[in-house]
């Protein structure tokens, strides 16, 4: 793909042809991904990156002397600093590579949290968390006799900030929420909370996964002291991602994993950690999906997020459009212009799974269930949603087939 001058329109359909797996046909009709907030498709170019680390240059990083080991090194940290400057850092010692936002949420949770929650502290996270920022915090609650409380949502699918003042009353020691949902797209005011978070001595984490891809991220602008992210969400392998954290705050943490390279020196009696942020990166790490993450990055930044931010828009406010005209349709979640790429909705009494099974048999692929997001469709009175999701790859000719696809399902259904 071509780096584009500022002034020069995407062409869309051009970057679709970057990525080999729409020249598939499922039930012999051609591939339709709508499923892109659960993994994106992978570009040539991240697939070949891949592929010449391990035809070219496979060996350990950090240890060996021999030339391909420092070749393997070189790129694994070079892809540390397109991280730190992707995300607007102010150190590339503040970005620590782990398997993804999972992982990421979970070493704050261990790492920081044991240390620094206690009995009768409070955690506040809101309603519309992934599980990924629910569990750890509520196992980490209960071994500590910590409590939660949740920041509410209202009808739109937004966040209700007008009790935010008395949930951060008393021993707050974290906040920690996702800035762009993966069910109803809705964009969090993660700055606003964070500055009011802040004022109250609580240390602020975000789920980076869906708004990163979407619309980039500045860590300064909003402030957090943590942040998490998945390569995969973004054009990248699995299996990889990271988290950013400020550096006094990683300094002053324990590591996660113990193991090989994480430290400084073992004795019998003891051992001590190496510095930020290899203390955190126990063991051989997953070098070829590190540095393909990294040809993601270039990807992505060569597109440009606002592009990108205006071409989901584009695709998000037509898909409303369109389903908002068949009958029994419910859309969840705010208007398309204050949304990401992501249309969660229900279609009359019949389950999601039945309209993703129709779709699926039109050549769509869209996701359906509770979305890693029992409590938010718990509260919303249903069991499964259907979710269309987008990104560089989709095109207008896309939404046309899946929407013709959820009237079929409709017809079907409902004789």
């Amino acid at each position: 793909m071509k780096t584009l001058a500022p002034e020069q329109k995407v062409d869309f359909a051009a970057i679709r042809k970057d990525f080999p797996i729409f020249e598939r046909r499922v039930h012999g009709k051609p591939l339709i991904y709508l499923d892109s907030t659960a993994t994106t498709q992978k570009p040539v170019q991240v697939l070949q990156a891949l592929e010449t680390y391990y035809r070219t240059y496979n060996a350990n990083i950090h240890r060996g002397v021999y030339a391909i080991a420092e070749e393997a090194t070189t790129r694994y940290e070079e892809v540390r600093g397109k991280v730190a400057r992707l995300l607007n850092a102010r150190s590339e010692h503040e970005i620590v590579f782990t398997r993804g936002t999972t992982e990421s949420i979970n070493l704050v949770a261990y790492a920081w949290g044991r240390q620094n929650v206690g009995p009768g502290d409070v955690i506040v996270l809101t309603e519309m968390e992934h599980h990924s920022n629910l569990v750890p915090w509520q196992i980490l609650a209960k071994e500590k006799g910590a409590t939660i409380r949740y920041i509410p949502f209202d009808a739109r699918g937004t966040l209700d900030l007008s009790g935010l003042d008395a949930l951060l009353q008393g021993p707050v020691k974290i906040v920690s929420l996702t800035h762009m949902s993966n069910v109803f797209g809705t964009v969090n005011p993660v700055a606003e909370i964070a500055r009011k978070a802040h004022a109250r001595g609580a240390v602020v984490c975000v789920d980076g996964a869906q708004s990163l891809p979407h619309r980039g991220v500045d860590v300064q602008e909003l402030d957090c002291d943590f942040l998490a992210f998945s390569a995969h969400k973004m054009l990248g392998p699995t299996g990889i991602g990271a988290l950013y954290g400020k550096r006094a705050i990683l300094d002053a943490m324990p590591p996660f994993l113990g193991g090989g390279e994480m430290i400084r020196e073992v004795k019998l009696e003891g051992s001590t950690w190496n510095e930020t942020p290899w203390k955190f990166e126990a063991g051989t790490m997953n070098i070829a999906d590190t540095i393909a993450m990294g040809t993601a990055i270039d990807y992505v930044q060569k597109i440009g997020f606002a592009a990108i931010a205006e071409h989901s828009r584009e695709l998000v406010t037509e898909t409303m459009r369109l389903l908002g005209e068949i009958p029994g349709v419910t859309i969840y979640g705010p208007p398309a212009a204050d949304r990401g790429g992501i249309v969660a909705f229900t279609l009359d009494d019949i389950h999601a799974h039945d309209v993703a099974t129709v779709l699926d048999h039109e050549g769509v692929a869209v996701r359906a269930g509770h979305h890693c997001a029992m409590p938010l469709h718990r509260k919303l009175g249903v069991a499964a949603t259907t979710r269309a999701s987008f990104y560089v790859y989709n095109v207008p000719s896309d939404i046309a087939v899946f929407v013709e696809g959820v009237r079929k399902a409709k017809k079907l259904f409902l004789r």
